[in-house]
């Protein structure tokens, strides 16, 4: 990758602007008390350089492989920055993973150290952290992290900073993405600085990113999405970053970023929307939404009680937005655009345009990104210097990944319209067959089944059961609210209508022949969720078929699934 520019890469971003602006305020970390710290440009520098001059005392090999396990904080970039300014690869892994799977990937990348951050539940995590493994604990790490391990704080009292600006080539190996594992054990996707740089480069063409920006991280930073936009396009642009405290924060935290850029997952997303017809129903707040001035007004409001009153771009991916969602926030005024990606190009690949409706697509490709469907299985087929290295210490998986003329498989099936607009039609691996022998595409019915407000997350499934059916995990409110009786007759009835709904557009074949009800959490510790809140199919399938044919059987539209 020799024609990456210098100047783009990550380290020399930092340099630029520990240079540029020493004391312009870069990052902004609640403390969890009610109060927050912010560090300057300079400060981060100084910490990274000193926490970088402790990595390399250690004496590892150019290119060994250190761990982050944190929720998104100020420690974790700077972590990050100081591994690569070491010499090093950063690893880092979702802060919601089970013990056996953190266990597996510190094992599976040859980890020599780990940093160990803000976490939940510890206790449950630390057994998948090998006793003889060298740690280290940021400032807002667990109680029994920070008796176990050396503190960040301390460590960098005790280190020169590092001098000079020690510098990566493009080529080099930055990190390892482990996939969020929907299918089987989370893969290592190895990705370069080069890689990386460029795909920032040619997501800025697309996404309205500066330097007087401001952005909330709080979806994992260990996914690709966050990883690029947020923390790369943090050191690219100089934007200002700030870290949301917790679940119950939340809300409080958006209020004070303010973010001109926000990014979601449809099923975040879906929660706001929820929300807000909590406090107004829908009929009513769409009645006053078409009122002229009064409109406007009723706009304005709502997004300011979201936080969300100073988005210029709003963007959402890693799983499809359903149509009637973003029609929703259109008409709210704030306009979602849809992106497509993989860990495996950087979720680099396809974004709406700014400003067009192309609502149903994930609009054209970025500049540089080619594209292609095949001709015999529909398969969404890419290349372009943000693809990975490969997998690592996977060269057969890695091969299998790639065509024989060097496209990355995708696993997506998908169709190219005449404005060069890619639709995702579904998984290829997802289609299945009903006893009629009819394919189904389970996704595009599941965009519609979810947009219940009682419904948390969905499957639409039945290999070889004469009508597919629909399991339906309901909100934690709607599980408190049919402790009662009528309560449940309640939801019941409609559900049915929201089945029949869902059903009139469909084909024959692709009919729902019921719901099923299931009010157990789909969770990351229980296995049916992936860290970014994509359900595990293959973990629905093992649980739940053996019942498939008797809940039919019921004739029941709604079926009490737990």
């Amino acid at each position: 990758m020799s024609d990456i520019p210098a100047d783009t890469l990550a380290l020399q971003s930092l340099y630029h602007w520990e240079r540029a602006a020493p004391d312009r305020i870069a990052l902004t970390q609640p403390m969890g008390d009610g109060t927050v710290q912010d560090f300057t440009w300079a400060q981060v520098a100084d910490q990274v350089r000193r926490m970088a001059t402790h990595l390399q005392s250690q004496g590892w090999e150019r290119g060994a492989k250190v761990a982050i396990l944190s929720k998104n904080c100020a420690w974790w970039l700077m972590s990050d920055l100081a591994i690569w300014m070491a010499g090093y690869v950063s690893v880092p892994l979702y802060p919601t993973l089970a013990p056996e799977t953190i266990r597996q990937i510190l094992s599976h990348s040859e980890a020599k150290a780990c940093f160990v951050g803000k976490l939940d539940g510890w206790e449950h995590m630390q057994p998948g952290i090998p006793g003889d493994l060298p740690c280290i604990s940021h400032a807002l790490s667990p109680e029994g992290a920070k008796k176990s391990y050396p503190q960040w704080a301390s460590i960098c009292a005790s280190q020169a900073p590092l001098q000079g600006e020690p510098l990566r080539d493009a080529d080099e190996l930055a990190t390892l993405i482990y996939t969020s594992g929907t299918t089987g054990n989370p893969k290592g996707v190895m990705q370069s600085f080069g890689a990386i740089a460029w795909a920032l480069t040619s997501g800025l063409k697309r996404i309205p990113m500066q330097e007087d920006d401001r952005m909330l991280s709080y979806l994992p930073m260990a996914h690709v999405v966050e990883r690029v936009l947020v923390e790369q396009g943090w050191l690219r642009t100089g934007m200002h970053v700030f870290f949301a405290d917790s679940l119950e924060s939340f809300a409080a935290d958006l209020q004070r970023a303010r973010p001109t850029l926000f990014f979601s997952v449809p099923r975040l997303w879906v929660k706001f929307q929820q929300g807000v017809h909590a406090k107004m129903p829908a009929k009513k707040l769409d009645r006053l939404l078409s009122i002229p001035f009064i409109g406007g007004l009723v706009r304005r409001k709502v997004l300011k009680a979201l936080g969300l009153d100073q988005c210029k771009f709003a963007a959402g991916g890693a799983a499809p937005m359903p149509v009637a969602l973003l029609e929703w926030y259109r008409k709210l005024g704030l306009p979602i655009n849809e992106g497509y990606g993989l860990t495996e190009n950087l979720a680099l690949s396809h974004l709406t345009l700014p400003g067009l409706d192309q609502t149903g697509t994930v609009g054209p490709p970025y500049e540089g990104v080619e594209v292609r469907i095949d001709a015999t299985s529909g398969e969404v087929q890419m290349r372009s210097p943000a693809v990975m290295l490969g997998y690592y210490k996977e060269p057969e998986l890695t091969r299998q990944t790639f065509t024989e003329d060097g496209w990355l498989r995708t696993g997506d099936k998908g169709s190219i319209d005449a404005n060069n607009c890619l639709r995702i039609t579904g998984r290829i691996k997802d289609l299945f067959k009903t006893s009629k022998g009819k394919y189904v595409a389970p996704a595009p019915i599941e965009d519609r089944l979810c947009m219940h407000p009682d419904v948390e997350a969905c499957v639409v499934t039945g290999a070889n059961l004469g009508q597919p059916l629909g399991l339906v995990m309901l909100s934690a409110v709607a599980v408190a609210r049919i402790r009662s009786e009528s309560e449940r007759e309640l939801l019941k009835t409609d559900l049915v209508r929201h089945l029949e709904a869902v059903n009139a557009p469909l084909d024959p074949h692709e009919r729902l022949d019921c719901l099923v009800a299931i009010t157990t959490p789909w969770t990351v510790d229980n296995g049916f969720i992936t860290p970014t809140f994509k359900v595990k199919r293959n973990h629905v399938e093992e649980v739940y078929a053996s019942h498939y044919e008797s809940w039919v059987m019921t004739r029941s539209k709604v079926v009490w699934g737990d």
